[in-house]
C-alpha cells in the first residue's frame, strides 16, 4: 500500500482522475492497509463493489490474490529493490514472488498488461522464467528510490528532527518472515543499545509493514522496550523509514532490500546480520551486496566492522537494482497515461521531498556513566542505566528519572523547564533547587541546573556554587554541541576526587574535546529563576 502511495505524484494536479482505492482479500496485512489508506483520507471502495466496476485503469503493487478479477487494463509498479529472496510455501520454489509465473501468468493468461520494473536485468530474469510475462514489461526506475535522492538536501533537517546531532546515526533494517533480522537476531537492537556510547551513536530500526502488521505495534514496542527505552528510534513503515535511512550515517541490514537504497543514495558503510540460509536469492542484487560487506557477529563488533566497509560496495549492488535514475516518475507517467489514453500533464512529474521524521518516543533519563580521568582531560561514556558494572556513577535527570534513580543517582541534573502558558506558577531559584536535591537525596554528590546548551550552575555536596560555561566546536563550518549533562558527568567525576580548585577542564565526549571552564557562580545566577 505504501508503494502505491508513493506513485500517486505521477497523477499530481491531474482533474481528469479520480483515485479509489480497494483491498484484495486473503491478505494477513490487510488492517494495516486499511489503517494506512485511513491516515492519508483516500476513498477506498469495498472489494465485492470493486469487482462489479469497470476502471480504465488499474494498479496494483503486488501480483497476489485475485487481482484479476478487477476489469481494466492492470499495471504492476516495482516492488521492493531487485526482487532478492522468495517466500517459502506461496508460489514458485525458489522463485522471487515479484517475478513468479504462477502469479504473473494465473490460468495461463498475462494479469499485467503493463509490468513495470526497475532494472532492464529483471527484465532479462524475467525473460529466462517467462518470455510471454516478459512480453509485458519495462523499465520505469523506482520512484521509492526517487523520493530517497530526491530528499537528501534535507538530510541535515531529518537529523535535527532526530536529535542527532554529531553522533553517527546507526540504522538496522529488518524484512519480514522467518529469516528477518528481528526473528533470528531479536536482541541485536538491544545489545547495540547498552554497548554503545549514548553521545557517540543513535540507534534507529526500520522494520517491514509486514512484520510490523503481522507483530502489531504494540507487542512489537514492548519487545523492543530495552532498546526504546535507551532512546532507539522506531520509523514508521510510510515515507519515514525512508527520511530515516537519509539521514543515517551506516545500516545493518538482514537480506531485505532496503539496504540498497541506502547503498544507492548515500554509500555508507553497510554490515550484514544475516543468519538465513533459503530466502536469499544466490545472484541477486542483495546476495552480492551481503557477499562483498563486512559482517557483524557481535554488537562490541561494530565499529572494527565499520571500519572494514569498502567505500562503494553498496553503490555497486544497487546498480544492479536501479535504472532510470532521476526518470523514474516520469517514465511512470508517460507508461500510465499511455494506458489512460490521455495526454500527460505539461508540468513534468516531481517527486514530493520526505516529511521530517518524529523524535525518538522515549528518551534515556538515567545513564551509568564511565570516565577516564587524566588530569585535567576527563573522558565521559553514557549507557543505559541498566547495564552492568563497571560504572563510576549514576547520573539522573529530575524530573524525568524515576525515584529509584534518583535514589541512586551520584549526579542529580535538572533542565530548564519551559515557560508555562498558566497566570499562576511558583519556580525555585537554582540555588534553591540544588539545596533541595541535596538535602533530598543523601546519595547525591552533585546537583546541579541545566540552564542553555553551554551554561550549568553545579554544587558538590558541601562546596560552593560553581558556574560551568562550555564551549562548541567548530567541524568543517558548523557548531557543534554536546549534551551539558555530559559535560556536568565529568565535572563530577573530576571534582568529586579532588576539589584542588581546578579552573578548566577538556572534556571529551562522543570522541570529542570540549573545553570548560569553571567559576564560582554570581549571585544573579544562584537566584536566577529555574
Amino acid at each position: 500500500m505504501h508503494r502505491l502511495l508513493d506513485v500517486l505524484p505521477v497523477f499530481a494536479g491531474d482533474e481528469r482522475i479520480n483515485r479509489l482505492f480497494t483491498l484484495v482479500p486473503g491478505s494477513d496485512f490487510g488492517v494495516d492497509a486499511l489503517a494506512a489508506l485511513e491516515r492519508v483520507h483516500a476513498r477506498t471502495v469495498p472489494w465485492d463493489e470493486a469487482c462489479r466496476g469497470q476502471y480504465d485503469l488499474i494498479v496494483a503493487a503486488s501480483p497476489k490474490g485475485e487481482i484479476r478479477l478487477l476489469r481494466g487494463p492492470r499495471v504492476l509498479l516495482p516492488h521492493g529493490a531487485g526482487y532478492n529472496k522468495t517466500v517459502p510455501g506461496e508460489g514458485s520454489a525458489d522463485l522471487a514472488s515479484g517475478l513468479d509465473p504462477e502469479y504473473l501468468l494465473p490460468g495461463g493468461g498475462a494479469l499485467a498488461t503493463l509490468h513495470a520494473l526497475a532494472h532492464p536485468s529483471q527484465i532479462a530474469r524475467l525473460t529466462a522464467l517467462s518470455p510471454r510475462a516478459a512480453a509485458h514489461a519495462t523499465v520505469v526506475g523506482d520512484p521509492t528510490l526517487e523520493r530517497v535522492v530526491g530528499s537528501l538536501p534535507l538530510r541535515g533537517s531529518y537529523r535535527a528532527a532526530l536529535g542527532t546531532g554529531a553522533r553517527k546515526l546507526i540504522v538496522l533494517t529488518s524484512t519480514w518472515g522467518p529469516e528477518s533480522l528481528l526473528r533470528l537476531r531479536p536482541t541485536l537492537p538491544a545489545d547495540l543499545a547498552a554497548r554503545l556510547p549514548q553521545d557517540a551513536y543513535q540507534l534507529a530500526l526500520v522494520v517491514h509493514p509486514n512484520q510490523r502488521s503481522r507483530i502489531g505495534d504494540f507487542d512489537l514496542a514492548e519487545r523492543l522496550a530495552p532498546a526504546l527505552d535507551a532512546g532507539m528510534i522506531l520509523a514508521g513503515p510510510h515515507e519515514e523509514w525512508a527520511a530515516v535511512l537519509a539521514a543515517a550515517d551506516a545500516v545493518i541490514t538482514d537480506h531485505g532490500s532496503t539496504a540498497l537504497y541506502y547503498a544507492a543514495a548515500l554509500d555508507g558503510p553497510i554490515l550484514a546480520a544475516y543468519d538465513g540460509r533459503d530466502e536469499l536469492l544466490p545472484g541477486s542484487p542483495m546476495a552480492e551486496l551481503l557477499a562483498r560487506i563486512p559482517r557483524l557477529d557481535h554488537a562490541t563488533d561494530l565499529e572494527a566492522a565499520l571500519g572494514r566497509y569498502q567505500p562503494g560496495t553498496g553503490r555497486a549492488a544497487a546498480a544492479s537494482a536501479f535504472a532510470e535514475r532521476g526518470n523514474a516518475l516520469e517514465r511512470l507517467s508517460r507508461e500510465l497515461y499511455r494506458l489512460l489514453r490521455l495526454a500527460p500533464p505539461a508540468a513534468p512529474r516531481t517527486t514530493r521531498p520526505l516529511p521530517a521524521p518524529a523524535p525518538p518516543a522515549r528518551t534515556p533519563s538515567a545513564f551509568a556513566v564511565r570516565v577516564r580521568i587524566d588530569g585535567d582531560e576527563v573522558q565521559v561514556e553514557r549507557f543505559p542505566s541498566h547495564i552492568d558494572p563497571p560504572a563510576h556513577h549514576l547520573a539522573a535527570e529530575y524530573g524525568a528519572a524515576g525515584e529509584r534513580h534518583l535514589q541512586s543517582a551520584g549526579l542529580l541534573y535538572r533542565r530548564e523547564a519551559r515557560p508555562s502558558t498558566s497566570p499562576y506558577g511558583a519556580a525555585w531559584t537554582v540555588a534553591g533547587w540544588i539545596a533541595h536535591a541535596l538535602d533530598s537525596y543523601p546519595g547525591c554528590r552533585t546537583a546541579a541546573a541545566v540552564l542553555s546548551p553551554g551554561h550549568c550552575v553545579a554544587q558538590i555536596r558541601h562546596g560552593a556554587l560553581l558556574t560551568i560555561r562550555i564551549e562548541s566546536r567548530l567541524e568543517d563550518g558548523r557548531i557543534v554541541y554536546t549534551d551539558p549533562a555530559a559535560v556536568l558527568s565529568a565535572v563530577h567525576a573530576r571534582l568529586a576526587g579532588s576539589d584542588d580548585g581546578v579552573a578548566a577542564l577538556t572534556c571529551v565526549i562522543g570522541g570529542r574535546p570540549y573545553r570548560v571552564r569553571l567559576s564560582p557562580a554570581a549571585p544573579e545566577e544562584a537566584a536566577r529563576a529555574f
